[in-house]
């Protein structure tokens, strides 16, 4: 939080962090990595929408999108694999990628990747990497399928060649 406060890049951030209570959180031991959303990346969502994040009556919506931006542990960019994908203090998973001379890449899906500009900010309890858009958090996770792809296919009609030939 007094790194992110000492960013004058990352105030909105900071505003979202306090009117999330997030503050006293982000201020205890971690270790955190948190992926820092500049004020243009807040100023590039639809019009309107940080004040009504910002709103008191809105704050489940604003800490679920700001905790998906936290992991629950301390990562440096030089620890980052190609790909992976890791969960949140928020509870979904997060698409993570060093391209090497590309750069460092996070987001919910493989369409809607934010590009990290400022990685490996260390604080006394982790480490910001700044990142040039908000992350929207999947909406719901989608549950685990309860068929095998025989009985999938056998519920499609114009799969029944297909399933006579595979039985």
């Amino acid at each position: 939080v007094d790194l992110a406060s000492s960013v004058p890049e990352l105030s909105t951030l900071v505003a979202a962090v306090v009117a999330g209570d997030l503050a006293t959180t982000l201020k205890s031991a971690g270790p955190f990595t948190v992926f820092a959303p500049t004020n243009d990346a807040f100023a590039a969502l639809p019009a309107g929408t940080v004040d009504t994040l910002l709103k008191p009556e809105n704050k489940a919506q604003l800490v679920d999108i700001l905790t998906y931006h936290v992991v629950g542990s301390q990562v440096l960019s030089k620890d980052l694999k190609l790909f992976q994908v890791v969960k949140t203090v928020e509870g979904k998973p997060l698409i993570v990628s060093n391209a090497g001379k590309y750069g460092v890449f996070v987001g919910s899906d493989l369409k809607n990747l934010k590009q990290v500009t400022g990685a490996d900010n260390l604080a006394t309890n982790g480490v910001a990497h700044i990142i040039d858009g908000v992350m929207l958090p999947p909406a719901k996770l989608e549950a685990a399928p309860t068929v095998d792809l025989v009985d999938l296919a056998s519920s499609v009609p114009e799969l029944s060649t297909l399933v006579a030939a595979v039985v």
